[in-house]
């Protein structure tokens, strides 16, 4: 069976400090690319395929412009989100969907609650049900419906592996990350998701953060306006109080995390990380990404700081704060 890198192969990223006694530890492999795009730094072993889940998002949603959906702004962000469901979120999704004459019902996402505290809260005293457009992924679909419209495909059916959009999301994946994917899973949200190594999401990633809006080749000018779109509008990627929505706002770096503890960052040099917690747990991701980022000179050390102190890391004993969750990279 295919799998990802082994506990042996691993480098510890993390450990969980309660009252100077370490609790826990979490592994896992890094890759740093520099500014120029060359290997400078690795930590386990970033050769290895992983899902990127979330991660690969941006990829997906530059696919889908290739293939003629014409999104602007707001909506390139919301594209590559993993959104917390807020009614904001959720009026520009309806409006990429509209743009092509198609409403939520066309969405083939599990219906859920908002992730957003509030929203959901106000939807349970309405009385309202988990719903397709409030899912997480949502964005991401309207784009890929978008894009089946724009090139006249089926949209019944366009999260099969086998659907042209789903063929042309491949294409533009092995392209970007140099990679030929020998396993494709199925996502939380119903999408394929390719097996890629670190190193060839953290080089499509990179490529995409370094791109310019004018170059005269498509793919670069529309990678570059995606990432713009998210360092422009950081609500849209993610939302209030959400780590990648805050490292944007902070750091001006590009940030998406996948689940099961995938983590990219792209800092405004271009410079870019790409991780993978061996166990899943996400909690420790965001911290180790900005400090292999501050380490490779891309952030200042204040900076990261700041971000650091507004990601729950504080460790809490009766209430009271007892240790912090703190990257050894």
């Amino acid at each position: 069976m295919p799998q990802t890198f082994s506990p042996g192969a691993a480098a510890e990223l993390a450990v969980v400090e309660r009252s100077g006694f370490v609790e826990s530890r979490h592994v896992g492999s890094a890759v740093v690319l520099g500014a120029d795009g060359t290997v400078i730094r690795t930590l386990g072993d970033p050769a290895a395929p992983i899902l990127p889940r979330s991660a690969l998002k941006p990829l997906q949603a530059l696919a889908c412009l290739t293939a003629g959906a014409e999104l602007v702004d707001e909506q390139l962000g919301l594209a590559t989100a993993s959104h917390s469901g807020t009614d904001r979120h959720v009026g520009v999704v309806r409006d990429i969907l509209a743009g092509a004459d198609l409403t939520e019902d066309d969405l083939a996402c599990p219906p859920a609650w908002p992730e957003d505290a509030s929203t959901r809260d106000e939807l349970v005293r309405d009385l309202a049900r988990p719903t397709r457009i409030r899912m997480t992924c949502s964005g991401k679909h309207a784009a890929m419906l978008r894009a089946c419209r724009a090139s006249g495909w089926d949209t019944d059916g366009y999260l099969e592996p086998a659907h042209p959009l789903q063929s042309h999301i491949l294409q533009v994946v092995e392209r970007l990350t140099g990679e030929r994917p020998t396993t494709v899973a199925t996502d939380g949200c119903g999408a394929p998701v390719p097996a890629v190594s670190l190193t060839g999401l953290a080089r499509a990633l990179h490529r995409m953060g370094t791109a310019s809006e004018r170059s005269p080749f498509a793919m670069h000018r529309l990678g570059a306006m995606i990432l713009q779109a998210v360092r422009t509008h950081p609500w849209t990627v993610a939302g209030p109080g959400r780590p990648d929505t805050m490292i944007a706002e902070r750091t001006g770096s590009f940030s998406k995390f996948g689940a099961e503890g995938v983590a990219t960052l792209v800092a405004p040099d271009g410079t870019t990380v790409a991780l993978k917690v061996l166990d899943g747990s996400g909690r420790a991701a965001a911290a180790v990404a900005l400090t292999l980022l501050e380490q490779a000179g891309a952030l200042a050390p204040a900076v990261v700081e700041r971000s650091l102190q507004d990601l729950p890391l504080v460790v809490h004993g009766g209430g009271a704060p007892v240790g912090r969750i703190r990257p050894v990279v």
